[in-house]
């Protein structure tokens, strides 16, 4: 019984909710969809990075670290400064795969309260409309427009609020990534600089 109602009322949001609902219910998907992909592939890019920081010696061209080590490997007999440089244009490269589609999660994570209110809005200007023509005596006749614009307010915070800890838990993924080939790029250089010194 309880399922039923909770299938009745899912059935209910969805098609009370007009276009913005659907428009709404597609993004969250897609969001969803592509918040997967990138957590799953950060959570790879990862474990390979902390995987060649542990063997820094050879470098391992899958992954964005040994990508930089291996431009370190090839040019560290040329000074630091010209090293450095080198090293952060590798690290340059590696940013946007690492930061691919991230800033889509959270463009989505704000499009979705805006379209839930423009539904509201929608809903609002159609129950007036039903008023002037009809006036206020069946109630029942506006309520269909007050339900889309109730329903389509609920869809894009019910949209919004996953998608924003989504987006900063990705966010945070890929920004440790790039904190990790930093710290490495810096520690080399410093150790060259060191071999300089002596």
């Amino acid at each position: 019984e309880m399922l039923r109602s909770l299938v009745g009322s899912e059935m209910c949001i969805r098609d009370r909710g007009g276009t913005p609902g659907y428009v709404i219910i597609a993004l969250g998907i897609v969001a969803l969809l592509l918040s997967l992909e990138r957590f799953t592939t950060l959570s790879m890019v990862g474990a390979g990075v902390s995987k060649q920081a542990a063997n820094p010696g050879t470098a391992n061209t899958r992954n964005p670290l040994g990508r930089v080590l291996q431009v370190y490997h090839d040019n560290k007999d040329i000074e630091s400064e010209t090293l450095q440089l080198k090293l952060d244009e590798a690290i340059l490269k590696e940013q946007p795969a690492i930061q691919a589609r991230i800033a889509f999660i959270k463009i989505i994570s704000m499009v979705a309260p805006l379209l839930g209110l423009l539904g509201t809005v929608i809903g609002m200007i159609m129950t007036f409309q039903t008023i002037t023509l009809f006036g206020t005596g069946d109630p029942k006749i506006m309520a269909g427009n007050i339900s889309l614009a109730l329903v389509t307010t609920a869809l894009g915070l019910i949209c919004a609020l996953p998608l924003i800890l989504i987006h900063s838990i990705v966010a945070g993924k890929s920004k440790s990534v790039l904190q990790k080939l930093d710290e490495q790029s810096a520690g080399l250089i410093a150790a060259i600089a060191e071999k300089g010194s002596k």
